[in-house]
């Protein structure tokens, strides 16, 4: 049995695509022992889970605020774990993680490594790039979750190979219940995610003010992640735009939901739009397509690939198309359905656990 080490910056259970592409892929192995890998993942301490609660080994750091220190307590764990554990390969899976993994891979010049980039080629800080390279120089592979991005890498550097696999979500998204489906009634719009900058989250009441100024008749279901300091206030603030603009009877608002409760969530939206700014992939709109929602999205980083129909890409700069097109799904329920049966058929055909195990396998038989 060869053993596979992932290295993280995060906890394994704060809801995000690294962490969930993460755990399926490392749960998939000691349900299926003919893959012949085993699992072990390094991250930071838990934020609500036990380690008992997955089927594989985790093993925990901690972790403070500040970014120095943190830098230096990922280098003492990484070098511990990887000395006690001997893997076969090191699967990194953030850049922070990579960085440290730079200061000391020389310490392990027999395990091969690669790295999966979750962002954009140009997303990175140019201080964040010196010590990047160097390590990625070594890596035995660069795997993108678009083609887009894989594109970027190979035009403007010499890593490699560089492949793509698309991100896949939580394999409780992947039995469907048409049972759960919200149908019919008023217009039900979702918004999801984390709080961070590039979710611009600011947008929201924009898109709204925009909605009741052209007689669009909707709901509001919102759901969102809180992490980090400030988070809270944030939280508050924004749930009073929306009030505002508008009322409380129209806004179903959660935060930190659980993956089954995200399931869930999506049932309950008709459509589901995407306000970031930066996004390497999209993990929430394909969530959302496999609970049959129509999705709308900024045309941003990987979106435009992942949503598949440059009609359903909308600008901030003129928010025209966006609201003629709630307006149109509003209205006439047929497109509606038609909409959503694309967008679901779009996940099965692409972003199941299966297509995305089986693309790692691929590559682990590589190098192990």
């Amino acid at each position: 049995m060869k053993k596979i080490v992932y290295l993280m910056e995060y906890p394994l259970d704060l809801p995000g695509g690294a962490q969930l592409s993460t755990e399926m892929i490392a749960a998939a192995f000691p349900d299926h022992p003919e893959y012949g890998y085993e699992s072990v993942v390094i991250c930071p301490e838990l934020l609500d889970k036990s380690k008992s609660d997955y089927p594989f080994r985790v093993l925990t750091y901690p972790m403070t605020e500040k970014r120095f220190p943190n830098l230096l307590r990922r280098i003492k764990a990484f070098k511990k774990y990887i000395s006690g554990e001997k893997p076969d390969l090191i699967h990194i899976e953030m850049s922070e993680s990579l960085i440290t993994y730079g200061f000391i891979m020389k310490k392990f010049p027999e395990i091969p490594f690669i790295y999966t980039d979750r962002g954009m080629y140009f997303g990175y800080r140019k201080r964040s790039r010196i010590f990047m390279d160097p390590v990625l120089k070594r890596a035995s592979c660069l795997i993108t979750t678009t083609e887009k991005n894989k594109g970027l890498w190979e035009s403007n550097t010499e890593f490699g190979p560089v492949i793509t696999i698309p991100n896949t979500v939580s394999s409780l998204f992947e039995t469907y219940d048409e049972v759960k489906k919200k149908r019919g009634g008023r217009l039900s719009i979702g918004f999801a995610g984390r709080i961070c900058v590039e979710k611009d989250w600011g947008k929201v009441p924009v898109i709204l003010k925009e909605l009741e100024k052209e007689g669009a008749d909707y709901d509001v279901k919102l759901v969102l992640s809180l992490y980090e300091r400030g988070d809270r206030e944030f939280a508050d603030d924004l749930k009073k735009e929306i009030t505002d603009i508008i009322g409380p009877d129209r806004l179903e608002y959660h935060e930190d939901l659980t993956q089954e409760e995200m399931s869930d969530f999506y049932y309950g939206v008709d459509l589901f739009i995407m306000t970031s700014v930066f996004e390497s992939f999209g993990k929430a709109a394909v969530e959302a397509m496999s609970r049959r929602c129509t999705v709308m999205s900024t045309n941003v980083g990987g979106l435009p690939e992942v949503i598949g129909k440059e009609e359903n890409l909308y600008s901030m700069e003129d928010l025209s198309v966006l609201t003629a097109y709630v307006k149109k799904v509003s209205a006439d329920r047929d497109f509606l359905q038609r909409e959503q049966e694309y967008f679901y058929n779009r996940y099965h055909e692409n972003y199941t656990s299966d297509a995305y195990i089986k693309r790692h396998l691929d590559i682990y038989g590589n190098f192990t």
